[in-house]
């Protein structure tokens, strides 16, 4: 289990993660979002115990990681910008790794290089952006840690090597219960994979939820009526936005499903339909709550 109380860290005057509380189960996938310079690497980086906290603490089962070998070998991560010895082969890197995480899977490893058609021993600076995220995704699973820190991971990655990736997530998630903490913009790869959810805004966790139960409680209503209704046309509902095309509108509204069908077609409406949100849509909403949007721009 993975859980951080009061977690601070300054670079400077700038506050990059402001007294984050958050849990993390373990055998749960954990995707991790955030508006542009949230802090999602930054947290990372001190769950990982690269950086040290200036407030609060972060613990693996109640341990802090910071300066703590054997936590570290519980962990593999996975950087946005990765990092290689020089002239270094895939088939060195597994050396160097399995002298280090005592669990390490070389026949397992190498496998995975021949199943992907990846050089062992060919110079690792020489690969491509996605086949250095192939070789990275490929170790840390060979690793057999407990928790992998994957930030922008699926960045760079085919759609056939994307899915093939996650298959083998999945399975490693069910076959040893190992916990994938995901840093991602790219909010459908999470939707995929990821049973919770965190949102860190300008340093500080905006929410951090299961996303069936997300979902569970805000709704995404199209309806048609005679004339365009705004907010107070429906005064008992909590209507987080509203967006009109033609006569067509569209509203998010949180609250249970048929008080909120009762009070739309109260109204009238010529159509009305209730639709799923997407993760997407669901960080837009919660961002736009506090504030985090921008006005209409014209070049």
């Amino acid at each position: 289990m993975i859980e951080s109380r009061g977690l601070t860290k300054y670079f400077g005057e700038i506050c990059a993660v402001d007294h984050v509380d958050t849990l993390i189960r373990p055998g749960n996938a954990f995707g991790l979002l955030g508006t542009n310079g949230a802090g999602k690497s930054t947290f990372l980086r001190l769950l990982a115990g690269i950086l040290q906290p200036d407030q609060g603490e972060i613990c693996v089962d109640g341990q802090a990681v910071f300066e703590q070998p054997q936590i570290k070998r519980r962990i593999f991560y996975i950087a946005d910008e990765q990092y290689f010895f020089a002239n270094a082969t895939p088939h060195e890197l597994g050396a160097f790794y399995a002298a280090y995480y005592p669990d390490f899977d070389r026949a397992g490893y190498d496998k995975l290089l021949h199943t992907f058609e990846l050089d062992s021993e060919r110079k690792v600076m020489t690969f491509s952006k996605g086949m250095k995220k192939q070789l990275s995704l490929f170790a840390a699973l060979a690793a057999n840690t407990d928790f992998l820190l994957c930030d922008e991971t699926f960045d760079g990655l085919d759609p056939v090597v994307r899915q093939a990736v996650k298959s083998l997530l999945a399975d490693a998630m069910a076959s040893r219960g190992m916990t994938p903490v995901i840093a991602s913009h790219n909010l459908r790869e999470l939707e995929d994979i990821c049973d919770h959810i965190g949102l860190l805004h300008r340093g500080g966790m905006l929410l951090s939820r299961d996303l069936e139960e997300m979902k569970l409680g805000l709704h995404k209503l199209q309806a048609v009526f005679d004339q365009p209704l705004g907010e107070a046309d429906f005064p008992a509902l909590n209507i987080l936005s509203i967006k009109s095309r033609g006569r067509l509108q569209t509203m998010i509204i949180r609250g249970e499903e048929e008080q909120i069908l009762r009070q739309v077609e109260a109204k009238q409406p010529l159509f009305v339909e209730m639709l799923p949100l997407s993760l997407e849509e669901l960080f837009i909403t919660e961002t736009e709550v506090v504030g985090y949007e921008f006005p209409p721009l014209e070049l």
